[in-house]
């Protein structure tokens, strides 16, 4: 399974890599909305983990764009927004940016695999080695 992880704060980046190293992924990070597009193309991701807040391009620019491309190709990646300021209301205009879901901060592991697990394609191999619960 191929995972994009965008997220511009290194020590999130490490956090996140640091859940998912016993699970079989390939994992990707993109440091703002601009390399994620970039990566969307080339690296083509099973699913888009995408931080809201990062510089040049926030997450909910990317996933606009990224709900572009599939437009005009076909095709949808799930995108699971990450964000740490979940204020009343925000979940409307996450969603509206073409987002299916969102996880606040701080991560769970729990969360991160069951997303994993739930949005592995069945070409793929499995994510975990015993289901969970």
């Amino acid at each position: 399974m191929r995972v994009l992880a965008a997220e511009d704060n290194r020590t999130n980046q490490l956090v996140f890599r640091k859940m998912v190293k016993d699970l079989s992924i390939d994992l990707v990070f993109a440091n703002n909305g601009h390399e994620a597009l970039s990566l969307f193309d080339s690296f083509k991701p099973d699913l888009i983990f995408m931080d809201i807040s990062m510089p040049e391009m926030d997450g909910k620019e990317a996933a606009r764009a990224i709900r572009e491309k599939e437009k005009a190709r076909g095709g949808h990646v799930p995108i699971v927004a990450l964000t740490a300021h979940a204020m009343e209301g925000d979940d409307t205009s996450i969603l509206a940016a073409g987002i299916d879901k969102y996880l606040t901060k701080p991560l769970r592991k729990t969360a991160i695999t069951a997303e994993l697990v739930q949005h592995c394609p069945v070409t793929a191999l499995p994510v975990t080695k015993t289901p969970l619960p």
